[in-house]
């Protein structure tokens, strides 16, 4: 699992990725068989802007191209709005 952490705008992007792609190998090289489902927790956020979002699509991609379910949970609730006004929301399953 995948903790966001408190803060995540476009500056975090780049290591909140890093961190995700590591988490990926790791549960690769590991041949981890709870890694078949890879899940985001957003319960930490509270500051954000729409790169969360962006991030969280781009987690999305890359689990499904190492062929892994992928859910979030804990979203705040403007995020969650955030992604229903962008149009996002059904892409991103709930755990």
């Amino acid at each position: 699992m995948l903790m966001l952490p408190a803060v995540l705008t476009h500056a975090d992007v780049p290591a909140v990725l890093r961190l995700f792609r590591e988490t990926l190998e790791q549960a690769a090289t590991q041949g981890n068989v709870d890694a078949a489902m890879l899940t985001v927790d957003g319960s930490a956020l509270k500051q954000f802007d729409s790169s969360a979002l962006a991030v969280l699509l781009e987690c999305q991609r890359m689990a499904r191209g190492r062929g892994r379910a992928f859910a979030v949970q804990s979203l705040p609730p403007k995020l969650t709005e955030l992604a229903r006004l962008y149009g996002v929301d059904g892409l991103l399953q709930s755990a």
